[in-house]
């Protein structure tokens, strides 16, 4: 069914065995609950397909796969992202939805989990087919969605452009209705928040330096007593020079990229970037801020030509976009699609930190082995959550309309982030599980009370 079934199970079973947790379940009841758990967190609520007919600039009618999943709602209206890629397909959007449940459990937020897909290459569409596309979805899809229901944002492939067609869409079929909570992610003038796009981005990197610096070096002597073989990891990459590696350079990457860049904290040297096209390499560090401005003005794309380089007076070389994965650096930050780093990559893996931007860029098999051999993962559902953290206060600031300011919303983000790891990493750094399993066990903790509570497991 797929791997986040898997660790859905693997965290109840250790949640089973723990008689501290719900001891009020006894004997068979006990068992009962926890398959009943089993069976309502590894299946999605809802599953929304349409085909999507859509007139073309050129005369010619084409229909187009679109998805909604819903997964759980227990905690709050569905929320997630909505993506335009030629991959999407049925198990990949409920495996995000599923993600996007535990995330939003994890952090706190109250939302569900839901993810949408569309199953297109949007850079071969004209602005008036997006559109089209933009608006068809919410047509098909109208019964489901809305403030209080299910709260789309944007994905791979979509933005604040996307978002604010399709409120605008779900504005005129629910006339007189409250529609700015509809969507998320929207452009400022249209009532989105401020940070919004550089939330996702900021929090993967937020992660990762608060670990590295502040909780590190708050519990640095604790730390070194412990046998946990991650805070080995950690130490060893502590008050060092740490070579970085970023895979994906769209809003995520060149976001979080920018933060290890400017950070004051820890003494970071970004070598390598890569996109669909090219990797860049340098050894005494690449120019961010210069690679962020030449993409500005190349539909996001890195310099792929020793020409393209010369102009900009960007010092790097070029190589296949796949070797950043193998590259012998400390520091390996995945922030392009699920699946990167799998069964026939996983032992020329040599970074021994990995943060996921993305969502499930490593498949099950590749994180059991790197967490093995003492591979410090930071896993997607703790390290990726600044996107959806913003999209609430998105939310929250329709509702009320009073807007924060930007860094008001940082400020608001890296504290929400900051209780969650303040959780989760004495718990990490403390027993054998590796950080994603504590995470998952934190989140599937989390629901099953709100569900054992609301008596949903009679």
């Amino acid at each position: 069914m797929s791997e986040k079934r898997n660790v859905i199970e693997q965290s109840l079973q250790a949640l089973l065995e723990d008689e501290e947790f719900l001891p009020d379940l006894k004997a068979q009841t006990r068992e009962q609950a926890f398959k009943s758990l089993v069976a309502i967190l590894s299946t999605p609520n809802q599953i929304h397909k349409s085909f999507l007919r859509v007139a073309l600039e050129n005369g010619t009618i084409i229909r187009v796969p679109s998805f909604r999943i819903q997964h759980n709602n227990t905690l709050g209206p569905y929320k997630g992202g909505i993506r335009f890629h030629p991959s999407v397909n049925e198990e990949e959007v409920s495996n995000l939805a599923r993600l996007m449940t535990l995330k939003n459990a994890l952090h706190e937020v109250p939302f569900g989990g839901g993810k949408g897909g569309v199953v297109i290459n949007p850079k071969e569409y004209t602005p008036k087919e997006l559109n089209l596309i933009c608006k068809k979805y919410v047509q098909y899809h109208n019964d489901i969605l809305g403030p209080d229901k299910d709260i789309p944002a944007p994905d791979v492939g979509t933005g604040d452009r996307e978002m604010d067609w399709m409120m605008a869409e779900y504005k005129d079929t629910h006339p007189g209705e409250p529609y700015r909570g509809s969507f998320t992610g929207k452009s400022i003038i249209n009532g989105g928040s401020l940070g919004r796009r550089e939330a996702t981005g900021k929090g993967v990197y937020f992660t990762f330096r608060y670990m590295m610096h502040d909780f590190l070096h708050d519990n640095e002597q604790w730390l070194k007593n412990t046998d946990n073989i991650f805070a080995k990891t950690a130490l060893v990459h502590t008050d060092r020079k740490l070579t970085i590696a970023v895979q994906g350079f769209g809003n995520l990457g060149s976001v979080a990229a920018l933060e290890a860049y400017q950070c004051n904290y820890l003494q970071n040297q970004i070598v390598a970037v890569s996109d669909h096209n090219v990797m860049l390499y340098n050894s005494d560090g690449l120019d961010i801020p210069g690679l962020i401005n030449y993409a500005k003005g190349h539909d996001g794309d890195l310099p792929a030509s020793e020409e393209n380089l010369a102009e900009e007076n960007i010092k790097a070389t070029l190589h296949n976009r796949d070797d950043l994965l193998e590259m012998d650096v400390d520091v390996l930050m995945l922030a392009a699609l699920e699946d990167q780093i799998h069964v026939s990559n996983m032992e020329q893996i040599k970074a021994q930190m990995i943060i996921e931007g993305a969502n499930a860029p490593i498949t099950e098999e590749a994180d059991e082995y790197l967490s093995d051999k003492g591979v410090l993962i930071v896993p997607d559902i703790l390290a990726n959550a600044g996107g959806v953290i913003v999209s609430y206060l998105e939310w929250m600031q329709g509702r009320e309309t009073q807007f924060y300011k930007e860094e008001e919303i940082y400020d608001l983000l890296f504290d929400k982030m900051k209780k969650t790891m303040d959780t989760i990493l004495p718990q990490f750094f403390g027993d054998p599980f590796a950080l994603r399993q504590n995470c998952y066990i934190h989140s599937v903790m989390k629901l099953s009370t709100v569900m054992y509570r609301q008596g949903k497991l009679y």
